[in-house]
């Protein structure tokens, strides 16, 4: 049984407990939080048994063997390393830091403390990614893929009015491409390799952050387009062009639903019906510890690092700078 701890009390984290909840090999033990009360008051609604007000007492302590991070992007980096410092495996939620040099020191950090580190995009861990990979082989060569996530943020009318929310705060490492554009990148980048160019553009704030953005990766022989945004809105499905057809997804962050379209005029469903998108991720995540390996093949090493350079190089082009990165 892997013991977990977590970081964070949001909506999140209540989806990772219910998950968490379903499976029989993974437990939560203990939680953080900044206030005793607010620790209390959602460890009894979840019946947690060990709380912490503390990260450091919590790293030490011996009721957890892996930590959940979900907190602001901006303390993922220095949460994970503390963490596994002291030998706790960490599964980090999505973007993992925020940049690649810190991406680059959490590898090097869990490498030194043989520990499992994940960051957690888990579209890249579903059935029906692979179900995409395994349909691409029909529609081969594929010329051009076209991402799209684009959901209208409730913050952004508070933001509007004047208003300084989490989202649209760079103090926290946030904004449309750290938020929804790592979901479009990350299947991208798995997919495709590393690309030959990347182009970016997009509409930044007054805030700083970006609200929405596209992004041009150029391969030989393919264009894959990535449009991200957090103050429109659009159902447009995703979609992966070949000579003999295309692969819609309708939304390449969950991959419920997959279709092939070849061109002799055939279609049909390849995908299946998932469960909880996140067992999928902590499978993967547990399967690694029990292997006594650093990394996952699905999202390794390497991928997280090459993730994190193409992301922290759109930010340089839109010129969205973070604390973190000075």
């Amino acid at each position: 049984m892997i013991r977990f701890g977590i970081i964070g009390t949001n909506f999140i984290t209540d989806w990772f407990i219910d998950t968490i909840n379903q499976l029989d090999y993974v437990e939560v033990t203990a939680l953080y939080s900044r206030t005793e009360s607010r620790a209390n008051e959602y460890a009894e609604s979840h019946c947690i048994v060990h709380t912490f007000t503390s990260l450091e007492e919590m790293a030490k302590s011996d009721v957890i063997d892996a930590i959940y991070i979900a907190s602001p992007n901006s303390l993922h980096a220095e949460q994970s390393i503390l963490f596994m410092q002291h030998g706790k495996h960490v599964l980090c939620e999505k973007p993992l830091a925020s940049n690649v040099q810190e991406v680059t020191r959490l590898v090097e950090v869990a490498k030194e403390n043989q520990v499992v580190l994940l960051e957690a995009l888990r579209n890249l861990f579903m059935p029906n990614f692979e179900r995409v990979q395994q349909a691409m082989e029909r529609i081969a060569p594929v010329r051009r893929a076209v991402f799209n996530k684009s959901q209208y943020s409730s913050r952004y009318d508070l933001y509007k009015q004047g208003k300084n929310p989490n989202t649209f705060n760079p103090d926290f490492s946030n904004g449309s491409l750290m938020d929804l554009g790592v979901y479009l990148l990350g299947p991208a980048l798995k997919l495709f390799g590393q690309p030959n160019d990347v182009q970016a553009s997009g509409v930044k704030l007054e805030s700083g952050v970006d609200g929405s953005g596209t992004i041009i990766l150029s391969y030989d022989g393919l264009d894959v387009v990535v449009m991200h945004s957090k103050i429109h809105a659009t159902s447009t499905p995703s979609e992966i062009i070949g000579e003999k057809g295309r692969i819609v997804i309708d939304d390449i962050a969950t991959c419920d639903e997959v279709r092939l379209e070849l061109r002799d005029g055939t279609s049909e469903i390849v995908s299946e019906s998932q469960h909880a998108p996140m067992s999928y991720e902590i499978e993967a995540f547990v399967r690694a510890i029990k292997a006594e390996d650093t990394e996952t093949a699905v999202h390794s090493a390497t991928d997280m690092i090459r993730l994190a350079d193409v992301m922290t190089n759109v930010r340089t082009q839109l010129g969205v700078v973070y604390p973190a990165d000075k």
